[in-house]
């Protein structure tokens, strides 16, 4: 009769369940195993698409498998890639200060409770009115008829968006003036552009970086943690918070956050702001200006539409010059299709959207998800499809001006469902080499410039 070695039988055993668990099960068992993998390694290892992320390849790479493989592909072994239109704590890389913003919240009720206080601040008819906006315009025009040679149009605009939202947050007075400082403007853009290498760690690898840290070891440095008058947001902010206070108190969904820690979550939503007003809206006008300053007839264009309103929108060196109410602006065709599909080929934000499948299934794309699977869908990929965008990766202004396209009522349908962000005598370009669109979440031009040479027509 033969003797088992009883420690050999636990070891082989041991080693069929970790094969099981992280092999075959993955690879043949899950509810995931019927959809497409973006890698042979996707259903047994994150690997593959930390690696990728980690290199910037991330959009374009699940683009060119999302065109293979179809809407729905594997990146991991809890993580699949959505490109069809039919949340999760990732967002709590977004938290500032240890507490969370409305952007970061992790629940929808949290959520919606500080979407309460500030969302009507951001109302067309509050922007359109806004004496910051208002003077910024001003500002803006001043600050380019003044320079002659190449003109780093980026910068400008960070600057020009910056100043926007710190006045409209804070008020005029207590606002950045980076469009006349260009020195501390350019310290100060270098410091927060500086910090764009570091929050993979954090994003991804929560865990081994806090690891990291308890052992004195910072994947993340710790200087990147410091990263008209009326403060129109915060004022809304303040009165808002006063008010689920009032009125909700101890059974206010943001009792344990915001109502216990003020100036923390105050300053965190502040900053939230901060960085997604400024740098999205200047990578989101760069891209326009470079897509006009390649084009001339649809320079004369919109010029023309331009100067046919009164009155007309004009570069001036005069502060009293008057410019054209924001609600005119608004309503122009060509300008509105100019910004569209500069944001459908330029998004600031091309990259992956993640949420949570919630608990216990649900149905996506003809794919049963189970709760707790990590799902993304990425602009970069809704924007470029053939079906909803023809020749997607040509810059047609002309998709979005449906007086004249000749587009059906369902193809019009279509285009706003799948567009996904959240605009005689040319412009001569001076350089834009690195002006490709760089790779991840929040991504501008490659070289973090775009020189332009700007001169007077009329």
């Amino acid at each position: 009769m033969a003797i088992y070695n009883i420690p050999t039988l636990a070891l082989g055993g041991l080693l069929f369940l970790i094969v099981y668990k992280y092999i075959i099960h993955p690879t043949f068992l899950s509810p995931l195993s019927n959809i497409p993998n973006a890698h042979w390694s996707s259903p047994i290892s994150p690997i593959w698409i930390l690696w990728t992320r980690f290199r910037s390849r991330e959009n374009r790479t699940l683009h060119a498998s999302h065109l293979k493989h179809g809407s729905v592909i594997r990146v991991g072994p809890n993580e699949i890639s959505i490109n069809d239109i039919s949340g999760g704590q990732w967002y709590s890389i977004f938290d500032n200060y240890g507490v969370p913003c409305m952007f970061s919240s992790w629940h929808s009720q949290t959520h919606s409770a500080r979407k309460r206080f500030i969302s009507n601040t951001y109302s067309k008819s509050n922007i359109h009115n806004s004496p910051a906006l208002a003077r910024q315009a001003q500002l803006g025009c001043l600050v380019a008829s003044k320079k002659n040679a190449g003109l780093d149009v980026l910068d400008l605009w960070n600057a020009t968006t910056m100043d926007f939202i710190c006045a409209y947050l804070f008020g005029l007075k207590n606002g950045s003036n980076f469009l006349q400082n260009e020195t501390y403007r350019r310290h100060w853009l270098s410091l927060y552009h500086s910090r764009k290498t570091y929050p993979f760690f954090t994003q991804e690898l929560p865990r081994l970086t806090k690891f990291f840290k308890k052992v004195g070891i910072h994947l993340v440095p710790t200087w990147d943690k410091d990263a008209g008058n009326e403060p129109v947001v915060l004022t809304a902010l303040l009165a808002g918070i006063a008010k689920e206070e009032k009125l909700r108190g101890d059974t206010s969904a943001l009792k344990a956050t915001t109502l216990k820690y003020k100036e923390p979550s105050i300053a965190s939503e502040m900053i939230d702001h901060l960085a997604a007003g400024h740098e999205t809206s200047g990578i989101t006008l760069t891209y326009l200006t470079w897509r006009l300053s390649t084009d001339q007839a649809l320079q004369g264009r919109l010029r023309a539409e331009l100067l046919a309103l009164s009155p007309p929108m004009t570069a001036s060196p005069s502060a009293s010059q008057p410019l054209p109410s924001p609600k005119a602006l608004d309503a122009l065709p060509l300008l509105h299709a100019v910004l569209m599909e500069t944001l459908r080929l330029h998004a600031a934000i091309p990259g992956g959207q993640p949420r949570m499948a919630p608990s216990p299934s649900s149905t996506i794309s003809g794919h049963q998800i189970p709760g707790g699977v990590r799902v993304a869908a990425q602009a970069h990929s809704l924007h470029r499809n053939a079906a909803v965008f023809p020749s997607p990766e040509s810059f047609d202004v002309d998709r979005w001006l449906d007086d004249s396209n000749g587009y059906s009522e369902e193809q019009k349908r279509e285009r706003d469902r799948w567009f996904w962000a959240f605009s005689s005598g040319g412009r001569g370009l001076v350089d834009d080499e690195g002006i490709e669109q760089d790779d991840g979440y929040t991504v501008g031009p490659r070289s973090n410039k775009l020189t332009l040479k700007f001169e007077k027509v009329l």
